[in-house]
């Protein structure tokens, strides 16, 4: 059992990073061979629609043709049992760095399929782990479930945690931020945001499995 995890966050180890690490650890627990890549150390582009991935008898048909830091990160994905997405929540998306790792994970295997067929020849597990300052995961439902949406349709069965509430700064008075009480913020993450990476290691041993 081989399980990718992706960070999706430019903080390597604040709350998806965090987040991420549990999960992979879960999964490590369970007998898993885990390998985590962080996305903000990579130099790479979204879809560049050349539509490599849709000519018929190309050398990149179903997969993406572009080469740069991300196409080991794809070919490690789609070698993988399952894959572990943890990413923050920027207006209601996620950040540009992880929707460039979509369009080129996602776009390859539509084949725009009278039958609904896909280009990938096996299921891949996945979670996603969204975080997010706001304290209503509503602020995320439509992103959310259009990910998951589109991962089920064209690499394997989808569970998503939404984190929300997090803590953003060590130090609340040097930021513009006075709709957050630090206090309750703070507390949130000693008291709350332990539960929330139990509930990530649980994802990454149930995938495990």
């Amino acid at each position: 059992m081989k399980v990718v995890g992706i960070n999706g966050s430019p903080r390597k180890d604040w709350n998806s990073g965090t987040a991420l690490d549990f999960a992979l650890k879960g999964a490590g627990d369970a007998g898993a061979e885990t390998k985590r890549f962080d996305l903000f150390d990579l130099s790479y582009s979204g879809c560049i629609s050349c539509f490599s991935c849709k000519l018929l008898g190309g050398k990149s048909f179903a997969r993406c043709a572009v080469q740069d830091d991300l196409t080991n990160v794809l070919e490690e994905i789609l070698s993988s049992d399952a894959v572990i997405i943890s990413a923050p929540i920027y207006y209601s998306d996620v950040p540009g760095a992880v929707r460039n790792l979509y369009e080129r994970l996602l776009f390859p295997p539509n084949l725009y399929s009278a039958e609904g067929k896909t280009g990938y020849d096996r299921r891949i597990k996945v979670g996603l782990i969204y975080t997010m300052g706001a304290p209503d995961p509503s602020f995320n439902n439509n992103c959310a479930e259009n990910d998951k949406n589109a991962f089920e349709l064209f690499i394997g069965d989808t569970e998503i945690l939404n984190i929300t509430d997090t803590y953003q700064f060590t130090d609340y008075s040097k930021y513009a931020s006075s709709m957050f009480d630090p206090e309750l913020k703070a507390a949130r993450k000693r008291d709350v945001f332990p539960t929330e990476c139990q509930k990530a290691y649980e994802m990454g041993q149930r995938l495990s499995k």
